[in-house]
């Protein structure tokens, strides 16, 4: 829940990076609210899951921004997210980049946040 809210602090921040479990949380908790959400609405009986409608407007912008973070945590530009426009390939190629490991080094989109860095000194 703490990396939910994380993310929910920096609404609408697209600079910086994210781990991976920053993002992957973040997706975890949004399919458990938009199911439970699912349920409510059932329940009320409401048939244009308006309840739905507005949590994903709500949510859009905070989701792009760490979705752009987490591809500057690999090392890519923000702009690749436009791959999910491309039919089923660019949404699996967007799932790939999303599971890659941290670029362990600063990159320039700022420090690594597992704060883990390399030296580059050699004895």
């Amino acid at each position: 829940m703490n990396y939910y809210v994380s993310v929910l602090k920096k609404y609408a921040v697209f600079s910086g990076r994210s781990r991976r479990a920053e993002y992957w949380y973040f997706a975890l908790f949004n399919i458990i609210f938009s199911i439970a959400l699912g349920i409510v609405s059932s329940v009320i009986n409401d048939n244009e899951n308006i309840i739905s409608i507005l949590y994903s407007l709500a949510i859009l912008i905070p989701g792009l921004a760490v979705s752009v973070r987490r591809l500057h945590d690999i090392g890519k530009s923000g702009w690749m997210i436009l791959l999910f426009l491309i039919p089923l390939i660019g949404a699996i190629w967007l799932l790939v980049l999303m599971c890659l490991d941290s670029n362990p080094a600063e990159n320039k989109y700022g420090p690594n946040p597992k704060g883990a860095t390399i030296s580059s000194t050699i004895n």
